[in-house]
């Protein structure tokens, strides 16, 4: 086995909306020109640079969820993170689970200060707040290194490459470039030309057309390789993404493959294998219930690992069922007897099942952003609550005198001690502290004239109607009800 240096596999990290992607493509516009990449219209979740002698190699996933789901298989996608923190936003949410991810995954990583050529940027602000966050950049006297860059005008991504190239170096990073291939399964797709098509990213050893590749949950012949611009290649190295076709079944994201000898060696378990839904979002009773659909299997498990943060002790989620592609009739039909939602994640639907959807009233969620997916889950999850009513006290009335009973009809006398009191409030009878019954002021009287309210601390006259007969000496509470809508 002969060994030797491999490129850095990096992924990026951060906050919705701080600049992940923009720095991405930052980088892809400053180190692959367009005649070289042909453009590079297609997604196929991972891409190399070129950088000094070498080159380093980013996984473009959906966000730290589908990362997130990468390492729950016990896959180690990654050798170096960045995360990404907007220097005039700095620290939140998802910067705070990007910073967990990171620590428990003990790779070495660097911050990258985006947006530093915004007005309100304040790189020392974004400093502090992660200093309370335990990350300590080497300017404040820690080990992690800092690169201040802007994805738009390009400033301090060389630098920023630069430091991913010197954490690389003193991670001495090596592979095995002439055996057998073995290496993890970054995303799956649907080519509309070719079928079903999987990119890898190795690890060890060398890939070439005709290879005999293997998962747990599939397996094939590689008819097919393109490197990440769609060049047809015969061949893939350590730490290099390649896009094959003749994978089949269902390749999971973060699934490890490896080369066999033939098929019959495939360690397979029975049958083909439906994308594995996690058992706390497969309750059966008081449940919102999913139909997900998306473009990739990373982006379904980025939605899944997504809707677990939800909270679920008043409403649960039950995915009925999952997959990749567009919404067809099939999946209209079941969502018709599950009384299900479904969630399409950047893919449309047929006509047929479009038109089904709108006869039955079947809602079709559509979204290129899983944070905002999941927001309108939640939205939906809060409308199965039922809304509580609670009756809001308005003030207190002290009865002075009762100058006329009728039946269910009384003229009274009374001081409004605080708050407020309109004319139509309905009120809470209280005698000895202890509320005996309610009524309400169908008119209210102030020096003969009749008014629509009273001011705090002033004597009145009031027309009460109610069964419960009020006393000299009793306490109306004055009251509205309210509709509290229901929280997670």
């Amino acid at each position: 086995m002969s060994k030797k240096i491999r490129p850095p596999v990096v992924v990026v990290l951060g906050h919705v909306d701080h600049g992940k992607s923009s720095l991405l493509e930052a980088i892809k516009d400053l180190k692959i020109t367009k005649k070289e990449s042909g453009g590079i219209t297609q997604h196929i979740g991972a891409y190399s640079v070129e950088q000094g002698e070498g080159s380093i190699t980013f996984i473009d996933t959906p966000g730290h969820e589908a990362f997130s789901a990468m390492r729950s298989r016990g896959a180690q996608i990654a050798d170096i993170g960045v995360l990404v923190v907007a220097a005039e936003e700095g620290v939140k949410a998802q910067t705070k689970e990007a910073i967990k991810h990171l620590k428990e995954t003990g790779m070495p990583f660097l911050v990258a200060i985006n947006k530093i050529d915004k007005k309100e940027a304040d790189p020392e602000k974004v400093k502090g707040e992660l200093a309370s966050q335990d990350i300590l950049v080497e300017s404040y006297g820690g080990k992690i290194p800092s690169i201040e860059v802007s994805a738009e005008t390009k400033k301090g991504i060389e630098d920023l490459l630069e430091m991913i190239g010197l954490l690389a170096e003193m991670e001495d990073l090596e592979a095995d470039f002439e055996g057998e291939a073995k290496g993890v399964v970054i995303e799956t797709q649907i080519d509309p030309k070719i079928g079903m098509t999987t990119t890898l990213l190795l690890k060890e050893g060398k890939l070439s057309q005709g290879d005999i590749v293997g998962t747990s949950f599939s397996s094939g012949v590689v008819r097919s390789m393109e490197d990440f611009q769609g060049k047809k290649i015969e061949k893939a190295t350590p730490s290099m993404p390649v896009k094959v076709s003749g994978i089949k079944g269902s390749p999971q994201v973060g699934e490890e493959f490896k080369v066999y000898k033939n098929l019959k060696e495939v360690e397979r378990k029975d049958g083909e294998k439906r994308i594995e839904i996690p058992q706390e979002l497969n309750i059966s009773e008081n449940a919102l219930n999913l139909i997900i659909k998306a473009d990739v299997l990373g982006s379904v498990e980025a939605i899944m690992e997504t809707l677990k943060k939800i909270p679920r002790e008043k409403i649960g989620i039950k995915i009925i069922k999952a997959g990749v592609g567009e919404v067809n009739e099939n999946n209209v039909d079941l969502a018709r007897a599950g009384k299900a939602v479904i969630l399409a994640f950047r893919v449309g639907s047929s006509r047929v099942a479009e038109n089904l959807s709108l006869k039955h009233e079947i809602e079709i969620l559509k979204h290129d952003i899983i944070y905002e997916m999941a927001k309108e889950v939640r939205e939906r999850m809060t409308d199965l609550l039922e809304t509580e009513i609670v009756e809001e006290e308005m003030g207190e009335i002290k009865v002075l005198a009762v100058f006329k009973t009728q039946r269910e009809r009384q003229i009274i006398g009374g001081k409004l001690l605080k708050g407020s009191v309109e004319k139509g409030s309905p009120v809470k009878i209280f005698r000895g502290g202890e509320e005996i019954g309610k009524g309400s002021l169908i008119n209210l009287k102030k020096e003969e004239k009749d008014v629509e309210k009273i001011p705090e601390r002033e004597e009145f006259g009031m027309l009460f109607q109610g069964e419960t007969k009020v006393e000299e000496g009793d306490t109306l509470i004055p009251f509205q009800k309210k509709e509290i809508k229901p929280e997670l």
